[in-house]
């Protein structure tokens, strides 16, 4: 924070009086001399010692200088050849003192908690080095500009609070220090660049520079941590090079400054580039130094900006502009440089939208099934097949090959019906809960969207009129259920109507409606056959007496219809199979059995085939579907074959043999046709006038991995998991060639420029050359050790290239057939990077070769011939949002004429680099939610192409994450392969169909376009005016452009841009609910607590939702303090921190309110599974209680406000509701409700007029006025737009000031002022660089909160006397008092009336208390930022610890829930966490070990708050760590199934059990049991579960050595769980009341907790869970265990009376529950939220 009297900056040395040493020290040979370069007095410190020759200040280290500025500027001057050292004590915002350090006595980078040495060396450029560290006898004043609050943020993760005390040591010539929260730059003239956002040194502070000489030529600047120069628009004059480097180095670089080379390095050393991340980042370690000059030249970029359009990123021809200058930069790395480098230069902008929009059209499908290959059925006129694929629907026309689709599923179908007369198209999809779709079949509509009663649809069955459909489920509770809808009003605008449900304990396999009464349907399953009837409202079932046939397992069932066409049901006949050979034949009239039948298979001798018969003994053809025409029935088996029957079933009518089993069968309408599907993907039909079979569809049975195109032949090939590789025809999607490889699974692909040949990659390392001609296999080389994990040959076919998952990188001569191996090079690949189709690239001319490694931090560029490496790029950044380092992900080269290299990150960026020095070109960040492992660019540079998730950028159709992209040979189509082949046609045009091809594209003003003087403003009425403030002005954003055309000046006119490209930031978006990784259960199958209270009670919540907005609300007169987390309320006392706990949301909710009175609170939250409309809920606060609940909307509450009299409460609906509500609050009865036409971000009553509220929001203030006449009330509506001087941004938050003044804020940082009875805009400035997403005004002052985390402090008294001044305001009376930096964007805020102090939260779940006169924030309320692994306690129970995937080790008083300690490691995520146990030391030898990500375990030392010892047992993740019952030894598993066995004082690992391997172990327990009644010795009995159903029982003495198997436990697995494609984990433990018990949950038949006596050994109890667990605990004390479910729920089952309860309150997943050793205590953890529950009674 800024103090007034240091700004705009503050002279140390004259401030302090230096030259009277009364409030500074001097210390040894300090003395005042004349310099001639700087013509003025300057300070000299020299002597042998640095620490005894230094001047200080302040002169007492008990006192403090209290500077509180941003930047340090150090202007001094090494003596030659000497040492130097500069010493600072910088104090934290926790009152933290950290000493920071540099010298060019430091060799390396070091770092603790308290110090940082920083390594300062001064070069000269010349060929020999005496001595490394010493200053070059021709050392230059300096300016060292040191940015305080980055340097504690990256290496500590502290917040800055002030500068406390400074010394500089000898040997050196110091002019002055000087603190500022401006950055400035010493070499420019305010004149010259006052248009530009840099600030220009002060007269003051500035070095002289003689007239006609360069600042650069006399003087270095010296910027850390470094920051990328901001350039002008046009090229200036470059200046010469300096004659010396400066390098901090070798340590990390925050903040690095990118150093290049412009050419090759005459050693073989390739130039090493640092790209800097959107936020802070931490380099890597340097090279050693190089013998041969060094200069570091300062990047010169602008961020650049998305490009517009559905699903590609524009890519123009970017400008060159030459450097300005040459500026020595902080950084670590050594390259050679040469001195007229080019710099490329990416101006940032949003480009013209693509047209048409969507610019991607599905074409065509390769795939079929997905979920299953039992849903494909004939249209009614036969004339095409409707099947899914995966989530798309496909109707393909028979005789053409034509196909056209139905999308909108975002999951796999599951079950597909359509009706009579090719109307009505029912769909749903397999994700629970499913949804399901209505279409209109003929247009390929979506007529309605509704979600199902069943959690999962298994069939449906549309009546022939299409009035009625029905379909087959489960529920929630894995029970079968049948549900009726009425469809006959749908095609009219209706909706779909639930006629009525049913459930049944009976097996359904197959379900019809039947075709003569569309009342009556009939059922098959295990066991049964059975006749329902929809009657009354209520459907009702009968069985079928099957006599002896009642044990046969059924399939599939269908009607036969009256060759007469009789319609009355004694004409039709039921038609059952089995898979035991039976088909029944019913009689639907007296449900009873006609005729039985069994199909079983007979050899003739020397008969090739099996023939059939029937009535014979021994085992039947499994028959999975059959189809009855009026002349036939048609069977599908198991045994692969299709055979037509006649109705008498005397023999075999046709027969044709598939490649699978037939999991389907159709009979054409006309009875000419039989469709078949098989479980292998293949799907066809047989001609029976013709007996021709027809391939309609082939498909990979697995998700591709890769595909690769051939462009003479217009050839596809693709791998898969299913380990074949298949060759496609583009033109047909018909396949031509398979290859199978039943041992060695394909991982790679690529075709052969010129011949018909293709090359693969195996999982062995094997790379095989195969033969189209010939269909077989050519040439094999087997020189990787591992999986093949990147293919790519050079355009001209001479070279080919492989890389394996051990790192090796494989050069290949392809020039002839016998192709050979050339080179073969280890550790050049990242070895632990995960397979991806862009691991390899080679340049559209063949001359390099770029791919990740040897690190996932770096790209290498090599030459392709020779494997000589020629740049080196590391990405290795560090994102403070995520703790994490970047890496990168996959690359590909632009054209050859641009000579760009394109790199995608895991945070979710690409950049764009030269290929050629490494410099960036350009940056697009977030580009995807997820990292992008596959992208390629058209050759015309136009369209950038990725892969991410399971979309092509935003194109939804694939239900599976997209492994590979690419454009076809001629551009004009896109194919994208995951869990099927897409093709997708480009419907962009060509360059030469455009108009104006030689003219740069328009391009728009982005939001916050930047201070430059642009048109807009000169012909708006309301000129932009920067208000003065300390902080570092705005970087300049450019526009992405063509070049100029020849002979231009490259000028840029906006008038004409076009409108603004709409962005929502984070701090003005409508609330997005966490996302759930289950629906909420139902009330049916749960157990509640009783009404006079349950076995738990909610005490403590840790923990704030930072995913809402304004929800959070505090009054400092009555001492009100309420916020959220997940669905609840939270009530908390600020001075007892004792909690209340207001719950009822079935949701997360969005936002609260509270009355002016203090009296009422409304909470709104956002919409269930159970519920179609959000809630809000009226709460008393005195009582706590519920009065009134509401259901306003159909979509998330975005905003509430109370009317200033209370009398009215308004609501508003996200953007996608878009309804503005009035309730009154007598009654809360809606009193008026109006339809929005356009988003809006935030509403407001008028606190000085009740009939007055205001909605802001796109370009618009919408002001409303209420007006009543009785009980009525009516709104008028008054609409401004808002003027373009204003910005391109949104209007996000909005306060009333004083009458009639109206503060907005916009999603670019500007706040404009309006003239509420004018209904005009007549000030506005620019407030941060960030979305302005919460205002609120007192008095004379405005605090604004941004996404930026920036909270600011206005003083705005003035402003109300320049409304008279019009559009002539300026804002020059609006000044900014002060200034915090909080962990997150600003959501939510309350002041008291002075504004003096207030709560503050933010996104990253953080409740801060904000004093401004005492200039601090104190956290009141803290969590997790990211998912909770483990909670543990200590022996005593006073203390508990939490570890989190952000890396952090929490250690918290139980007492109070207050955060004691806590141990922070970057870039890793801790999983797991064990405390030592009480018998291992005294209490103050307490212990806590910790296993990461990258397979290291910490041991922590809880009363030295340090790390005692780092191991690494492991070589991947931990999931698990356990001590043994002694504290001298620890268990710890990882996810590849290995239990390690350690020494936690030396580190060593003694013992390594590899019994579960393969599977990742989910549970260590460990307990003290004697183990002679189990047969065993030992002092110890351990267990441990791994993912795969096991578990294992040991009993081991480790002071021994004596590890024995007790017991192996494995569970069986069903073939499919309801867990949402997340597999349970397997958890077990032993019993705290019966040692001879334990208790395993887990994916099995059913679910259950399944209790195994270790004595018996047998199963001995069974307890019966509604779900399948997500965690378990058993309580200590009593015989009580605690059940956590993904359906947000817990369960607390007594195991001794056998009864259980229910309990919600989260609203996630419960992955995590923990009782205390005293079982007073429950911690549960869903996501980053941890409620803490007191079990009452003990």
């Amino acid at each position: 924070m800024a103090r007034a009297w240091q700004h705009p900056f503050l002279n140390v040395f004259r401030h302090f009086r230096v030259d009277e040493w009364k409030r500074s020290a001097k210390q040894g040979d300090v003395a005042v001399v004349t310099d001639k370069t700087l013509k003025g007095a300057v300070y000299r410190i020299r002597g042998s010692v640095s620490a005894a020759n230094y001047i200080q200040l302040p002169k007492s280290s008990t006192q403090s200088l209290g500077l509180t500025g941003r930047y340090l500027y150090v202007l001094f001057r090494p003596l030659p050849s000497k040492h130097f050292v500069i010493h600072l004590d910088v104090s934290s915002k926790d009152n933290q003192v950290i000493r920071v350090s540099f010298s060019n006595l430091f060799k390396e980078f070091k770092s603790t908690a308290t110090w940082l040495q920083f390594p300062l060396v001064l070069e000269a450029r010349t060929p020999q080095r005496d001595l490394v560290g010493l200053a070059p006898s021709g050392a230059r004043w300096t300016c060292l500009q040191l940015d305080l609050q980055d340097v504690l943020l990256v290496y500590l993760n502290r917040c800055y609070g002030h500068l406390k005390s400074i010394r500089l040591c000898a040997s050196l010539l110091v002019r002055n220090l000087y603190t500022s929260d401006l950055c400035f730059e010493p070499a420019i003239s305010g004149a010259q660049w006052a248009k530009l956002p840099v600030t220009p040194m002060p007269r003051e502070m500035a070095f002289p520079v003689p007239k006609g000489e360069s600042w650069h030529d006399r003087y270095i600047h010296v910027r850390f941590p470094s920051e990328s120069l901001k350039v002008p628009s046009k090229p200036i004059e470059k200046s010469c090079s300096p004659p010396e480097a400066v390098l901090l180095g070798p340590g990390p670089q925050p903040l690095p400054c990118p150093v290049a080379s412009s050419k090759p390095v005459r050693f073989s050393v390739s130039p090493v580039v640092q790209t800097p991340s959107p936020t802070a980042q931490s380099g890597r370690a340097a090279l050693a130094p190089r013998p041969f000059p060094e200069v570091s030249l300062s990047q010169e970029r602008s961020d650049a900006s998305n490009a517009d359009g559905p699903g590609f990123h524009s890519l123009e021809p970017w400008a060159q502009l030459e450097a300005s200058d040459i500026h020595t930069a902080a950084a670590g790395t050594h390259v050679l440089t040469h001195e007229s480098a080019e710099v490329p230069v990416a101006r940032t902008g949003s480009c013209e939208g693509f047209l048409p929009d969507p610019v991607l059209r599905l074409k065509g499908v390769i795939g079929f099934g997905g979920h299953g290959t039992r849903q494909a059925l004939w249209t009614p006129d036969g004339a095409a097949v409707v099947y899914p694929c995966h989530a798309v629907i496909v109707v393909l026309l028979v005789d053409t090959g034509e196909q056209r689709f139905f999308l909108g599923h975002t999951d796999k179908v599951s079950a597909l019906a359509l009706d009579g007369s090719s109307s009505l198209l029912a769909s749903a999809q397999a994700r629970a809960p499913s949804v399901m779709r209505l279409w209109d079949f003929q247009t390929g509509r979506c007529l309605c969207l509704f979600r199902s009663p069943m959690h999962v649809v298994c069939s449906l069955s549309f009546s022939d009129s299409g009035a009625l459909l029905c379909g087959v489920g489960k529920d929630h509770h894995g029970r079968t259920m049948v549900v009726a809808w009425g469809t006959g009003q749908v095609g009219l605008g209706g909706e779909v109507v639930v006629l009525a449900k049913a459930h049944t304990d009976f097996d359904v396999q197959a379900f019809r409606v039947t075709f003569f009464d569309e009342t009556r349907m009939a059922s098959c399953g295990q066991g049964s056959v059975r006749l329902w009837r929809l009657r009354g409202g209520v459907l009702r079932s009968c069985p079928v007496d099957l006599g002896e046939h009642h044990a046969l397992q059924f399939t599939d069932l269908a009607f036969k219809q009256a060759r007469d066409g009789c319609p009355e049901p004694s004409a039709a006949m039921l038609f059952v199979c089995s898979r035991s050979g039976h088909i029944l034949e019913i009689d639907c009239q007296r449900m009873v059995v006609r005729h039985a039948r069994r199909l079983l298979p007979t050899r003739t001798p020397g008969g090739p085939h099996p023939q059939k018969q029937t009535f014979s003994s021994g085992p039947g053809i499994a028959i999975s579907s059959l189809s009855v025409s009026p002349a036939m029935c048609a069977v599908g088996s198991e045994d692969g074959f299709l055979r037509l029957w006649p109705l008498d079933f005397s023999s075999v009518l046709l027969e044709a043999e598939h490649e699978g089993p037939v999991s389907s069968v159709c009979v054409s309408p006309d009875g000419l046709r039989v469709l078949s599907a098989t479980s292998s993907g293949h799907l066809g039909f047989l001609d029976t006038l013709s007996r021709v079979y027809h391939m309609l569809a082939r498909s990979h049975t697995a998700p591709v991995l890769a595909l690769a195109m051939e462009q003479r032949r217009g050839q596809l090939a693709t791998v898969s998991q299913d380990r074949t590789v298949r060759i496609w025809d583009l033109a047909t999607l018909q396949q031509l060639y398979d290859f199978t490889s039943s041992e060695d699974a394909p991982c790679a692909v690529t075709f052969h420029p010129t011949r018909p040949t293709f090359f693969c990659g195996f999982s062995s390392g094997a790379v095989r050359s195969f033969s189209l001609e010939a269909a077989e296999v050519l040439v094999e080389h087997t020189c990787h050790r591992g999986a093949v994990t990147g293919l790519t040959a050079t355009p001209d076919g001479r070279l080919l290239f492989s890389s394996c998952s051990q790192g090796s990188l494989a050069q290949y001569s392809c020039a002839d057939p016998q192709w050979h191996v050339l080179r073969v090079a280890a550790d050049m690949v990242c070895p632990d990077a995960p397979a991806s189709p862009s691991a390899l690239a080679v340049s559209r001319d063949g001359r390099l070769l770029a791919f990740v490694g040897p690190s996932r931090c770096t790209v290498t560029v090599m030459g392709s011939a020779s494997l000589d490496e020629l740049l080196r790029v590391d990405i290795g950044t560090l994102d403070l949002a995520s703790s994490r380092l970047d890496s990168a992900m996959a690359v590909c080269f632009g054209p050859a004429a641009l000579g760009h290299l394109l790199v995608s990150t895991s945070s979710n960026r690409v950049v764009v680099l030269d290929a050629v020095s490494g410099r960036i070109i350009r940056e697009l960040p977030g580009v995807h939610p997820e990292p992008c492992p596959s992208l390629t660019l058209s050759e015309d540079a136009r369209f950038l192409l990725i892969a991410a998730g399971r979309t092509i950028k935003v194109y939804i159709g694939h239900s599976e994450p997209v492994q590979a992209v690419a454009f076809s040979p001629d551009q004009q189509q896109v194919l994208s392969a995951g869990d099927a082949v897409f093709l997708w046609d480009v419907l962009a045009p060509t360059e030469s169909d455009q108009s104006f091809p030689g003219a740069p594209p328009a391009c728009k003003t982005g939001p916050g376009a930047g201070p430059l003087e642009d048109a807009a403003s000169r012909a708006s009425e309301l000129p932009r005016q920067q208000v003065p403030k300390p902080c570092q002005a705005s970087p300049p954003r450019l526009g992405v452009c063509a070049r100029p055309p020849e002979g231009g000046d490259g000028a840029r006119d906006t008038r004409n841009s076009g409108a603004p490209r709409t962005t929502y930031l984070a701090s003005c978006k409508a609330f997005t609910p966490a996302r759930v990784s289950c629906s909420p259960h139902s009330a049916k199958g749960t157990c509640p607590p009783p009404a006079s209270g349950g076995w738990l009670r909610l005490k403590a919540v840790v923990g704030y939702s930072g995913n809402g907005r304004a929800n959070m609300v505090w009054r400092p007169d009555t001492g009100f303090f309420a916020y959220t987390c997940g669905r609840l309320v939270v009530v908390e006392d600020l001075h007892s921190g004792a909690q209340q706990h207001w719950s009822g949301h079935s949701a997360e909710i969005s936002t609260l309110a509270l009355s002016h009175s203090a009296q009422v609170l409304a909470s709104a939250s956002g919409r269930s599974s159970t519920t179609a409309h959000c809630q809000i809920r009226v709460w008393d606060v005195s009582g706590g209680l519920c009065q009134h609940l509401i259901f306003p909307h159909s979509t998330t509450v975005l905003a509430l406000a109370f009317s200033p009299d209370d009398r009215l409460l308004v609501t508003l609906g996200d953007h996608d509701g878009r309804t503005l509500a009035l309730w009154g609050t007598a009654t809360y009865d809606l009193v008026s409700s109006t339809r929005l036409p356009e988003p809006v971000h935030g509403v407001a009553f008028n606190p000085w007029d009740a009939g007055e509220l205001t909605c802001v929001g796109q370009g618009t203030v919408t002001f409303w006025l209420l007006q009543q006449r009785g009980a009525d009330i009516s709104l008028q509506v008054r609409r401004e737009p808002v003027p373009e001087a204003v910005g391109a941004g949104e209007l996000t938050s909005l306060c009333y000031g004083a009458p009639p003044l109206l503060y907005c804020g916009t999603s670019s940082g500007q706040v404009c002022v309006w003239d509420t009875r004018a209904g005009r805009c007549f000030l506005s400035w620019e407030a941060d660089d960030g979305g302005i997403g919460l205002l609120l005004f007192s008095g004379s002052r405005l605090v604004s909160g941004s996404s930026t985390g920036r909270l600011r402090l206005w003083a705005v008294g003035a402003v109300s006397e320049l409304r008279c001044k019009g559009s002539g305001a300026r804002s020059s009376s609006v000044f900014m008092e002060h200034e915090l930096v909080l962990d997150g964007a600003v959501v939510s805020a309350s002041f008291d009336d002075s504004v003096d102090m207030g709560v503050v939260g933010t996104t990253a779940g953080t409740l801060w208390f904000v004093s401004w006169a005492e200039g601090t924030s104190t956290r009141l309320i803290s969590g997790h930022r990211s998912k909770v692994n483990e909670v543990v306690f200590s022996p005593g129970e006073s203390h508990c610890a939490t570890c989190s995937e952000d890396g952090s080790v929490r250690v918290w008083a139980l007492a109070s829930m207050e955060l004691v300690i806590q141990f922070q490691v970057l870039n890793q995520s801790c999983l797991c966490l064990a405390w030592s146990p009480p018998c291992c030391g005294r209490p103050e030898q307490q212990r806590l070990a910790a296993g990461y990500g990258d397979g290291s375990l910490r041991i922590f030392s809880v009363s030295r708050t340090a790390m005692e010892l780092k191991m690494h047992p492991h070589p991947v993740a931990l999931t698990t760590v356990a001590f043994s019952t002694d504290g001298q030894t620890v268990l710890s598993g990882d996810k590849d199934g290995l239990v390690a066995v350690s020494h936690p004082c030396t580190g060593t690992t003694f013992r390594v059990l590899s019994d579960h391997q393969g599977a990742p172990i989910s549970t260590i327990c460990v307990t003290c049991k004697e183990c002679e009644d189990l047969g065993v010795e030992g002092t110890d009995l351990w267990l441990a579960a791994s993912g795969d159903q096991r578990v294992s029982v040991w009993a081991s003495d480790w002071l021994r050595n004596h590890c024995e198997l007790v017991d192996w436990l494995s569970f069986p697995m069903p073939a499919t769980t309801e867990t949402q494609g997340h597999l349970p984990p397997s958890l077990a433990a032993f019993c705290p009341w019966d040692g001879a018990l334990l208790m395993y949950v887990g994916p099995g038949v059913y679910k259950e907790v399944i209790i195994y006596n270790l004595c018996q050994k047998q199963v001995v109890e069974k307890i019966p869970l509604p779900f399948f667990a997500m965690s378990l605990s058993l309580s200590p004390g009593t015989h009580l265990l605690a059940v956590g479910f993904a359906e947000c729920m817990l369960r607390l089952v007594d195991c001794a009376m056998g009864t259980a309860q229910d309990f919600a309150g989260h609203d996630n997943a419960v992955h995590l529950c923990r009782f205390t050793p005293s079982a007073r205590l429950l911690f549960t953890a869903a996501r980053n939220e941890i409620l803490v529950w007191e079990v009452p009674g003990l």
